[in-house]
């Protein structure tokens, strides 16, 4: 398992930075009015120039890789049920997830901030899950049919 989860971490890593760009591509085909924006203007500002921020960002973004990558582990705990394994793994995720979401800039620096970001984050990961969920039940029940018909006796 400690094996696993060094490799989860170093694939994580860059799957993160990588995620994290493809994402300040369509926030800036979406809001920035045919301009490239790496990062968040507040972030920039606290970090005192661009440069600085888009590293930050960058790499808080791979962190953000490996805590996703690492913990998914969790779906491989068999005698945990699935709401167990759901609740741990949000767990997990939202404590890496909410104080990057801070440092970047994500998030308005406020409780109400805090809450609506939290908010979203919650809505997209039920999202996610139930889509993930759909198609593996959807897998499974594949599995079983073609078990079954493997054994249909013949006449």
């Amino acid at each position: 398992m400690k094996n696993t989860i060094i490799l989860r971490c170093a694939l994580g890593f860059p799957i993160g930075i990588t995620i994290g760009q493809f994402i300040t591509i369509v926030i800036s085909l979406v809001w920035a009015d045919g301009y490239y924006a790496p990062c968040v203007p507040e972030l920039a500002e606290s970090m005192g120039n661009e440069i600085n921020a888009v590293i930050l960002q960058t790499m808080l973004c791979g962190l953000l890789g490996i805590g996703f990558s690492a913990g998914s582990i969790i779906w491989e705990i068999e005698h945990w049920g699935i709401t167990k394994q759901t609740g741990i793994y949000f767990a997990v995720v939202s404590f890496i997830m909410m104080p990057v979401a801070y440092l970047t800039h994500w998030m308005e620096h406020s409780i109400p901030g805090f809450f609506r970001y939290f908010g979203i984050f919650a809505l997209v990961f039920a999202i996610v899950w139930i889509v993930q969920f759909t198609i593996s039940r959807r897998n499974v029940r594949k599995m079983n049919e073609n078990l079954q018909s493997f054994r249909k006796p013949t006449k």
